[in-house]
């Protein structure tokens, strides 16, 4: 299972929150971008249950994010 996260951050913070994050065992990838986001996260884990008990709640604990999207990967 896999999903993207979309973090906004307070000003200043994309670059020490993507170093953060990238440390987060389950993230993939770790990139800051411009735009209504400061920075997308690839995450991965073995079921949703586990992606969102053990990635997703991680990372949005971390210090300097306000605020998070996730969207799930769809394999059709």
């Amino acid at each position: 299972m896999q999903a993207y996260m979309l973090v906004q951050t307070e000003v200043g913070m994309a670059d020490s929150v993507a170093a953060a994050v990238s440390e987060i065992e389950g993230v993939v990838r770790v990139d800051t971008v411009n735009g209504a986001y400061d920075v997308v996260v690839l995450t991965e884990a073995a079921t949703a249950d586990r992606l969102g008990t053990s990635v997703v709640s991680r990372v949005q604990r971390v210090a300097g994010i306000t605020r998070t999207l996730t969207c799930s990967i769809l394999k059709i």
